[in-house]
């Protein structure tokens, strides 16, 4: 008796904690009007209709475009974004299974086709050569774009990008669970706010200063609507440093920003992109985590604005 009754108990317990943490999906109808409005639009980008912000001076020959890491959305470039658009064409998306963009139909997360995507995206929109810059998996693909199409690419700005092979110190919470199989039932229906804002901190060197405001954004593009099987699918599809060796091949100018007490990347990484891109500098923010452009984004831009004049 006193068995079925601590089953009873638990079985109650664990319902609870379902039922306070159930989040279902929202479509990108529900999520555009607070998360969307202009000058954000939607295009057709092979198929896939990408939430892209195209702001500053239309007739910049060569414009600044800017790609968010994991989990992340356009969004995270705004401070950037206001800070250059005086003075430069930027254009930033959200990437195919984040943000408003949503999964792709291939589920087809690798860099490689994320790769093809922004080629796609330039294409689309009638970009010949662009500086490219990009924060963790987004600095990743910006510097695969310059190797594998090296006449497109004016510059380059790497923030805390990925690319090589690195064991991290501590990782989000939130990405711990996605890869874990056995929880993506749990994982594609409940969310707790908890996690999210536990996963956002994690990234922060000094995370007294992610806001309720942060937290509710980051939370939203998770509820989009086939985001988290795509979360999952991205980290299952993870080949860490497997093309590290093109890192050499690059002859852009660059510019490496880094956080200095980045948990997920560790700094060494920036010395190791210094040391095989031959035209780089590299300035460290020692007291920043993860996510420079978002944590500080008025000395990280500054620096930005320097490289670019």
């Amino acid at each position: 008796m006193a068995v079925l009754s601590l089953f009873i108990l638990l079985a109650g317990a664990l319902f609870l904690s379902l039922a306070i943490a159930w989040a279902p999906d929202k479509s990108v109808d529900d999520l555009k009007q607070k998360w969307a409005p202009a000058p954000s639009k939607f295009i057709d980008v092979q198929g896939l209709q990408v939430h892209v912000r195209d702001e500053g001076l239309a007739d910049d020959p060569v414009p600044v475009m800017l790609i968010h890491g994991t989990s992340s959305s356009l969004h995270t470039w705004e401070p950037w974004v206001k800070a250059l658009k005086a003075e430069r064409r930027v254009i930033t998306m959200d990437l195919p299974g984040f943000g408003l963009t949503g999964p792709n139909q291939e589920n087809d997360y690798s860099t490689t086709a994320y790769v093809r995507f922004i080629l796609d995206l330039m294409d689309t929109l009638h970009l010949s050569k662009v500086v490219l810059g990009g924060n963790s998996l987004g600095g990743e693909i910006a510097w695969e774009v310059a190797a594998a199409a090296p006449a497109r690419i004016d510059k380059l700005i790497l923030v805390d990008a990925a690319g090589y092979a690195f064991t991290p110190k501590s990782i989000p919470v939130g990405f711990q669970i996605a890869r874990m199989p056995m929880m993506s039932w749990v994982m594609d229906h409940c969310l707790p706010r908890s996690m999210v804002e536990s996963s956002v901190k994690n990234v922060y060197a000094r995370p007294e200063k992610v806001t309720p405001a942060l937290v509710d954004r980051y939370e939203a593009m998770m509820l989009r609507e086939g985001n988290r099987p795509a979360l999952r699918q991205r980290i299952s599809q993870l080949a860490i440093g497997d093309h590290a060796e093109l890192i050499k091949t690059i002859r852009v100018p660059t510019l490496i920003l880094w956080g200095g007490k980045d948990q997920l990347i560790p700094p060494e990484n920036a010395a190791w992109f210094q040391r095989d891109i031959a035209n780089s500098k590299l300035i460290m923010f020692d007291e920043l985590g993860h996510v420079p452009q978002e944590e500080n984004p008025v000395v990280t831009v500054a620096a930005v604005r320097i490289f670019l004049q």
